[in-house]
């Protein structure tokens, strides 16, 4: 028979003393065993937060922009550069296939640590290509087509180097820029590619393109199959007579 004490426990039983007994062994766990559930503890958390701000920084592709896939083996003996090229890029709605294949033409062009696309013309406040250094330090400002004087003036003060890679009329362009105000106009380089190879990679454009892409003395030789597409990409300079 279970005989109970004026608490209602069972005789013998101490409410009190155990449960100071119990908070006692508690506050004697070993250090380590703490510490270890604050890891836990912390470890998840951080997991959590780290999830989060992936979701957050990760460079979202615009509603309704297309990817194209290129695989290029890039050979340029101007600049001592060899390097397969696995690339996805984002083609905006708004974008025509001239701008696009100029955007891979100029990542091939200037291929180095740390060249990076922007997400084109749906980020008008960037460039459309750039090079950063390990520290997040911008070294090169890349822009595409045509861009306005004051677009160039403000890329001029952000990076130490400017280049624009046309497809359009390079001397219109020229043109375009002399007399305006750009910070350091005569440091900026502008390089003219060949519309006629540009206009025969369009008409092969394609959702996945493999080529060759060589570069020797300024000409540009594009290899797709047995047809190889041949071109300059010739420099211009603001105020140059």
């Amino acid at each position: 028979m279970l005989c109970l004490n004026l608490n209602g426990c069972p005789l013998g039983f101490d409410a009190e003393g155990d449960r100071q007994r119990v908070d006692s062994h508690q506050r004697q766990r070993p250090v380590e065993t703490q510490a270890g559930d604050a890891w836990d503890v912390w470890s998840d958390s951080l997991a959590v937060a780290s999830s989060a701000y992936r979701r957050q920084t990760a460079p979202p592709v615009a509603q309704g922009a297309t990817i194209y896939s290129f695989e290029i083996q890039l050979s340029d003996v101007d600049r001592g550069v060899y390097q397969a090229l696995a690339l996805r890029v984002a083609r905006q709605p708004s974008e025509t296939a001239e701008y696009l294949l100029t955007r891979v033409l100029a990542y091939c062009l200037e291929y180095t640590e740390g060249i990076a696309f922007s997400r084109g013309l749906a980020e008008p406040d960037e460039p459309s290509l750039s090079v950063r250094d390990l520290t997040g330090g911008l070294q090169l400002w890349i822009e595409i087509g045509a861009p306005a004087a004051a677009r160039v003036h403000r890329a001029s003060k952000a990076a130490p180097r400017v280049a624009i890679y046309t497809h359009k009329d390079p001397e219109q362009l020229v043109r375009q820029l002399a007399g305006e105000r750009i910070h350091r106009a005569e440091a900026l380089e502008i390089y003219a590619v060949d519309r006629t190879m540009l206009a025969e990679l369009v008409a092969r454009l394609d959702r996945r393109m493999v080529f060759e892409l060589t570069v020797s003395h300024g000409q540009a030789y594009i290899t797709l199959g047995t047809a190889t597409l041949a071109g300059s990409i010739q420099p211009y300079k603001v105020g140059a007579s």
